[in-house]
């Protein structure tokens, strides 16, 4: 196996036993991102000779985690100090922060090398960007953290940060094939990323494994890992009000997955969400909408030339909506947030679709977010774990969904669930 083709945890364990160095382990992603990346277009910004640096730095220096010397990507929305910062926007072109954001200072106190900036869509938001799925570049690999999901996924990089404001962490991990936690609302530190809606916005975390998402979220929420699950899990199976959305290779698989987990040994059972949970999928967008032109209103109003003809109409209908609309949203999604968490008390997890297909064939879309909204608006953890193919041999997934906080149990959960399905 190629160096860049470890995981992040099979990295973490060569370098800790001195079987690895950081400046080969980066070494080998920069060959691999040399390589490939006009293809996959994954890379907004990369210093070769700056992370070849922090590498070496990192081979002298004592070990500060369990991912030091492990290199990670950073969604191009998230302040870099040594990188520029430009959100996929003419309207912050070369702009520099003058800090990091939190969770790259995380990052970097825990050792890790910062090997670059992942391609986001414009502003986090849905204008589609450069990036290719790696697995067909007439395929979308979603979005809107389209570069770290294709760089996680073609071996670029072990880790990469994303962000989820709807579903852009699941849907694209789940398009590219890559493993990813949408962990709960403010989980991990915000600071210095740019907003797009701030009672939403989460940053996530794509990998090729659960033990890769646990490792990087130890570093990032100083949680531990949960103890290793002995007993057979007791799992809901979420259709969701918007199952007919689904394709039919989405719904055989989702079905086959329930089916696989039940044969070994889970306690599976059909699970209905709340009522008036429908709202949750289909009027995310009041919430979104709503933040969104607030948070973006300095560029709307001093550079709305700059701004696709993509996001200006949306940003147009954000400003819109009243602020009683989306208060009564806001406490539509509280109350059934609540529900939820008592449902959620009667299984350790619930098992439902990632995206409703495999990647689209169109580079013109970033793909429905349909089966994220809802998740995203309770503020509960989910993980997408790659499992089936679809009809084109594009990756399809199932998206694991957990109790607020229970970030690391679900984890868990996950990693029992990974070795169950990728043995059929």
């Amino acid at each position: 196996m190629k160096l860049n083709e470890l995981t992040a945890a099979e990295a973490a364990q060569r370098l800790e036993r001195g079987q690895l160095t950081s400046e080969a382990l980066v070494a080998a992603c920069l060959e691999r991102i040399a390589e490939r990346d006009e293809q996959v277009r994954a890379w907004a910004f990369v210093d070769r000779e700056r992370a070849l640096a922090a590498a070496r730095a990192l081979d002298r220096a004592p070990r500060r985690s369990r991912l030091h010397g492990v290199p990670f990507g950073i969604k191009d929305i998230i302040d870099t100090a040594d990188l520029p910062t430009e959100y996929n926007s003419p309207i912050y072109r070369g702009h520099r922060p003058k800090a990091d954001a939190a969770s790259v200072t995380l990052l970097k106190q825990a050792g890790c090398v910062i090997l670059g900036k992942t391609v986001t869509t414009e502003f986090a938001n849905n204008h589609p960007s450069q990036t290719r799925n790696p697995h067909s570049a007439a395929h979308t690999p979603g979005g809107s953290s389209a570069g770290s999901a294709a760089a996680v996924a073609d071996f670029m990089v072990p880790l990469a940060l994303g962000t989820q404001t709807g579903g852009s962490v699941i849907r694209p991990a789940a398009y590219c094939g890559a493993f990813a936690i949408k962990p709960s609302f403010g989980a991990i530190n915000r600071a210095g990323t740019k907003f797009l809606a701030e009672s939403l916005d989460t940053i996530g975390i794509m990998g090729r494994s659960a033990a890769d998402l646990v490792l990087a979220m130890e570093v990032l929420t100083g949680r531990s890992a949960a103890a290793t699950v002995n007993r057979a899990p007791k799992i809901g199976l979420c259709r969701t009000p918007r199952w007919s959305v689904a394709d039919a290779a989405v719904q055989a698989n989702i079905e086959q997955a329930a089916r696989v987990l039940a044969k070994a040994g889970a306690h599976v059972r059909d699970f209905d969400m709340p009522e008036g949970s429908a709202d949750l999928f289909d009027r995310h967008k009041v919430v979104m909408g709503y933040e969104t032109a607030r948070a973006l209103g300095w560029e709307y109003h001093h550079h709305r030339d700059e701004i696709s003809a993509t996001l200006k109409p949306r940003l147009d209908e954000g400003w819109k909506v009243p602020r009683a609309d989306y208060d009564a949203m806001r406490e539509h999604a509280r109350r059934l947030r609540r529900e939820m968490a008592e449902q959620l008390r009667e299984v350790d997890f619930l098992i439902t679709p990632s995206a409703p297909s495999e990647a689209p064939a169109s580079l013109a879309s970033t793909g429905d977010p349909i089966f994220n909204r809802a998740w995203t608006l309770l503020g509960v953890p989910c993980v997408t774990i790659p499992y089936g193919n679809g009809p084109h041999g594009l990756p399809l997934a199932v998206q694991l969904v957990g109790a607020h906080e229970g970030d690391m149990a679900l984890l868990a959960w996950a990693h029992w669930a990974d070795s169950v399905l990728s043995t059929k």
